[in-house]
């Protein structure tokens, strides 16, 4: 008898626990973008990136479709140099928080669900934010035009959004 006491006692405890257990993989799968749908791929050169930014390749280039889609996990304060794309690029935020910025405009902050379209042969960059990374989807259309040219590390000024 006092066993079973102890054991209708301790039970309300245990599913109290078992909830708390469970809220807690949630909190921490919404929270953690670097699993998203896709593999998180090859890190990207130190070159063209500051922090870390992994790549995988979804659309290899070729002469059919002439569009080359792939996606980018952005850690937190990681971002891509400069660059420009001939035929441009389109961005689509799949999670997480970010920012983009094309040359001579304001940076603008980006979250899931954003779409960025960034015009051909204009400088721009992209990249997470400083506390929570981000996952993009990029399409590059027209490859035949040719696909990237990369330019300077976007400084941390820049970054920061700080007036020089």
């Amino acid at each position: 008898m006092i066993h079973g006491n102890r054991l209708r006692q301790s039970f309300p405890f245990t599913i109290l626990l078992g909830l708390f257990g469970l809220l807690s993989l949630t909190v921490n799968a919404q929270t953690d973008i670097s699993k998203g749908i896709f593999a998180k791929g090859q890190l990207g050169p130190a070159e063209n990136f500051t922090g870390k930014a992994w790549n995988t390749g979804l659309v290899p280039q070729d002469s059919t479709l002439t569009t080359l889609v792939g996606n980018v996990y952005f850690e937190p304060g990681a971002r891509s140099n400069w660059h420009t794309h001939p035929a441009g690029q389109i961005l689509i935020i799949t999670d997480g928080a970010g920012y983009h910025q094309i040359q001579g405009q304001p940076r603008q902050k980006l979250k899931k669900g954003d779409v960025v379209s960034c015009p051909p042969d204009v400088p721009h960059w992209h990249g997470a934010s400083e506390k929570t990374g981000m996952q993009q989807l990029y399409i590059v259309p027209n490859t035949e035009k040719g696909i990237v040219k990369w330019m300077q590390a976007v400084t941390d000024t820049e970054y920061q959004d700080k007036k020089k």
